[in-house]
């Protein structure tokens, strides 16, 4: 009866594999994902006795629709498999499986381990045989050379043994480490092991809710290996910088065309139809570079117009594909004069002078809300481009001596537009700033007395 018992589970988790592999195939991709990305990602999933397997056949579910929706291929992104058990065991390497098709199918096939846990053996054969660059096997392992790489570690968290030295060796060869674990145990150990920043790449979770943290770990994945084969650096007004990877091995040329994205059909100063100035042919501009250049400097450009770029290789042994990009040239700088007198002694007798600064955006709204006896929820609204993020200070009473020198700050980055202070003063004063590349903009403060649980707020 046990046995019987047991046969029946297996079969019972096998069949939600399953069932789930084929709802995820029928999900929609997300086009965010479609074709975005470019780089090198192996799985290390735990197989070993210390998986229950509920838990396992969960983890392989999860793996399914973590991967479903990349664009797999040889300029695009490559998966590998390796599993942790007493002799860990690489499942298939980068080359095994080209298409979706082909690597859900071998995700319904994988079979547990069992056996010990023996993470370090498995990450010795990461570090060998599986991650180093340019190394082509016929197990198909050995990455891209400069593709990113990328190591996802899936374990239940329990006895991860002496992991932290080649997790270490791994991250300073430029290997990307997240790790989801399903246990909520040695989160000591398991933050030191994964690449900064520790809130974007390591995940605790139940099994029976790991589905929750799918988009999440996938967009972390998406941050590192996302294909950025031409970009635009350091935008100003009137120029900016083109960046591309190199496809051409120093023969050919690029052949580099880019002009104002036609806006339509604009309403000209005399009141009739007029043609907007984008849709003029001989705005555009074209420039060649050699091909062995990585780079294109951009000049001439309107402040404030969204631009479009095509860069075509060119080359008489292959046919490469054309690229393009679209970028948004800055507004002209919004000045505003102060004009500062200083006393005559400070002056020759004829000298004056006045300061220009730049005017930089304001916070928009800030509002206090009680949450408890010294507690209090800030909210704002201030997201502006160039923002670099916000800085949060607070200060009790100064007009009361128990009060004086109570007080702290705290910087955030600019996605926060909440944060909640604890043990603070019965009366606080507190001021939210936004914080650009230059300075600080200007910045709103509230008060809030903790005698009396109201709402506080403040409009500009």
């Amino acid at each position: 009866m046990k046995q019987m018992a047991m046969g029946f589970r297996l079969i019972l988790n096998l069949f939600l594999v399953s069932v789930f592999l084929c709802r995820t195939n029928a999900q929609t991709v997300p086009d965010t994902v479609l074709n975005c990305c470019e780089g090198d990602v192996l799985v290390l999933l735990d197989a070993s006795g210390s998986i229950a397997s509920y838990e396992f056949s969960h983890m392989v579910s999860f793996l399914a629709e973590l991967l479903q929706p990349f664009t797999l291929g040889p300029d695009e992104v490559r998966f590998a498999l390796l599993l942790v058990g007493t002799e860990p065991r690489l499942e298939f390497g980068f080359e095994t499986h080209r298409s979706q098709q082909a690597l859900q199918a071998a995700l319904r096939q994988i079979k547990q381990l069992r056996g010990d846990t023996n993470t370090e053996k498995a990450l010795e054969m990461a570090r060998d045989r599986v991650l180093p660059p340019g190394v082509a096997g016929g197990t198909g392992t050995g990455t891209r050379p400069n593709l990113p790489r990328v190591l996802l570690w899936l374990t239940d968290g329990v006895d991860p043994g002496p992991v932290r030295e080649p997790m270490k060796e791994l991250r300073d060869e430029g290997v990307d480490v997240l790790v989801v674990s399903t246990g909520h145990g040695n989160f000591q150990v398991l933050r030191q092991v994964v690449s900064p920043p520790v809130e974007d790449h390591l995940y605790f979770v139940d099994i029976d809710d790991i589905s929750i943290i799918t988009e999440d770990v996938r967009n972390a994945i998406i941050e590192i290996i996302r294909a950025e084969r031409l970009q635009v650096r350091d935008v100003s007004s009137r120029s900016a910088s083109l960046h591309w990877r190199p496809v051409l091995a120093g023969s050919g040329y690029y052949d580099i065309t880019f002009g104002p994205i036609p806006s339509g059909t604009e309403t000209s100063p005399g009141g009739g139809p007029g043609t907007s100035p984008g849709t003029s042919p001989g705005h555009y501009q074209r420039i060649t570079r050699p091909g062995d250049a990585t780079n294109a400097q951009l000049t001439g450009l309107r402040p404030g117009t969204k631009y479009k770029v095509t860069l075509r290789p060119e080359s008489n042994l292959n046919l490469l594909k054309t690229l393009t990009t679209e970028f948004t040239t800055q507004p002209p700088p919004r000045l505003h004069f102060i004009f500062v007198c200083l006393p005559l002694f400070a002056l020759s007798p004829f000298l004056s002078f006045a300061l220009s600064l730049v005017v930089l955006p304001a916070l928009a709204d800030l509002q206090l809300t009680t949450v408890g006896s010294d507690s209090v929820q800030v909210q704002w609204k201030g997201a502006e481009d160039g923002l670099r993020g916000y800085w949060v200070t607070w200060e009790g009473d100064q007009s009361r001596p128990s009060q004086a020198g109570a007080g702290s700050s705290l910087y955030l980055p600019p996605t926060s537009l909440t944060t909640t202070l604890n043990n603070m003063p019965p009366s606080a004063r507190v001021c939210v700033s936004p914080v650009y590349r230059t300075a600080r903009g200007e910045g709103l403060c509230c008060s809030a007395n903790f005698k009396d649980a109201l709402t506080w707020g403040y409009k500009s």
